[in-house]
């Protein structure tokens, strides 16, 4: 992984919505409509969050919502042209933000190039083998075949990823954008595809990009496999992302607690993509029923071992629940004002603990690599150290700090052994606050009502 990853925290966006471009994509030969100027107007928010990295999701050419591909090669004209995307990363480096873009492998759309030449040659045509294709009897030239699709989504016509052309196609995809000045890849669905895929093409384009940050979507499954046998620096964390939000929403940290175990084995192999929040899910303000607790799932992102991203409006409390029909997506995709300025006033207390918790990281960037020990764990609270030195279980053994949360109606006194100052911590109510008593091995941490603390040893 290069060393840059080690400090860098995302914003993600998904840029189709936060522009507020239209759904369906402007026929071919349309003029662009450039609309990126809107996004690179809230690097300045990024860099004021304590942030240094831009997560986009699809900008190419697509029918719809990005992820059915027509031009890997082509900024979505809904976007604007080469030339703004160019600005747009000019402009995030020279404010010392690195770019990431969405790569969409494992399927495209109908409109892409490819299949709409298998449509009009019929069997044996030159881009037959790109794709995965049942032809009827007597097929020939304009005779549509059966083809996989993405998980029943016949809009999406999956790749042939055996197919040496889709190689090839890939990585001059990757080396292109990375050539313009890209930092690095998300590759979308990565789970769908085989790895020996992945394995074909990422060395060919880390031989001409060697400092490029490339991580998969992946959802469930083995992900140490998945990052050795496929090459990737990285899978997103899926696993820790729902342990956060269901054992803060039903009052369960056991389930956090265990997901924690498996997340200090994944850090001893690579470490992971970690979020509570994407274009993809529920946000993380609506997926909680009791909003006092919101801060608790920040404060585990950010002192967990990981590589963290926050999904644009998350720090300011945008809500937005994904729902499984048409459209379904648009309320965790939102059009976003010209100006942070013009957000809504009551988010404005979450983003400033949002910018206290990524500066307290930015002080600790081993906790990038840190593994976690659980010292306490009941239904309602817990007390973890984080650390670097395995599992962080004693004095000395390096970089460590204590963290203690408190999801009960009452406050509570917990023990945190060796801790003898608090860095950052409150309780529900402003007006509320977090004592330590007793610094040192018998230390213990007086939380109030739907607290937090973390501390240092």
């Amino acid at each position: 992984m290069p060393d840059w990853v080690e400090h860098v925290m995302w914003w993600h966006v998904y840029p189709l919505g936060f522009v507020g471009a239209p759904h369906d994509g402007l026929p071919a030969g349309s003029e662009p409509v450039h609309r990126l100027g809107h996004l690179e107007a809230w690097l300045d928010h990024v860099v004021g969050l304590g942030l240094s990295g831009l997560m986009l999701g699809p900008v190419f050419a697509s029918q719809t919502h990005g992820y059915d591909t027509v031009d890997h090669l082509r900024v979505d004209p809904r976007l604007g042209d080469e030339d703004d995307l160019r600005a747009l990363v000019g402009a995030a480096h020279a404010r010392g933000v690195r770019i990431v873009l969405d790569g969409v492998f494992n399927h495209v759309g109908r409109g892409f190039g490819a299949f709409q030449q298998v449509l009009a040659d019929g069997p044996g045509g030159p881009t037959e083998d790109w794709f995965r294709l049942t032809w009827p009897p007597g097929a020939g030239p304009g005779t549509e075949p059966d083809y996989v699709d993405f998980e029943g989504h016949h809009a999406l016509v999956a790749l042939d990823h055996s197919s040496p052309a889709v190689v090839d196609h890939v990585v001059t995809v990757m080396n292109h954008w990375l050539d313009l000045g890209v930092d690095g890849w998300r590759l979308d669905a990565a789970y769908a595809v085989p790895p020996e895929f992945w394995a074909a093409v990422l060395p060919r384009v880390r031989a001409a990009h060697p400092d490029a940050y490339i991580f998969g979507e992946v959802l469930h499954g083995d992900y140490v496999a998945a990052v050795v046998d496929a090459g990737f620096d990285a899978v997103t964390q899926y696993e820790l992302w729902k342990a956060i939000w269901s054992s803060i929403d039903d009052r369960n940290f056991f389930e956090l607690a265990w997901a924690l175990e498996r997340h200090n084995d994944f850090l001893a192999a690579f470490v992971p993509l970690t979020f509570i929040g994407n274009h993809d899910v529920t946000r993380i303000a609506s997926r909680l029923t009791d909003r006092r607790d919101l801060s608790h799932a920040v404060v585990l992102l950010m002192t967990l071992g990981g590589t963290p991203t926050v999904y644009a409006g998350d720090e300011h409390g945008m809500q937005g629940v994904k729902e499984e029909r048409a459209g379904g997506d648009d309320a965790v995709r939102p059009t976003f004002p010209p100006s942070p300025t013009e957000l809504a006033p009551g988010g404005w207390d979450l983003h400033h603990l949002y910018q206290e918790l990524i500066a307290l990281r930015r002080r600790h960037p081993w906790l990038h690599r840190a593994t976690t020990t659980v010292l306490t764990c009941t239904n309602g609270t817990l007390v973890y150290r984080v650390a670097v030195d395995g599992h962080g279980d004693g004095p000395g053994d390096g970089p460590a700090l204590l963290v203690a949360l408190n999801l009960q109606d009452d406050g509570v006194r917990l023990g945190v052994p060796g801790a003898t100052s608090v860095l950052a911590g409150r309780g529900a109510q402003a007006d509320t606050g977090v004592h330590l008593h007793d610094a040192g091995p018998s230390a213990q941490v007086e939380i109030p009502p739907h607290g937090w603390a973390v501390l240092r040893p």
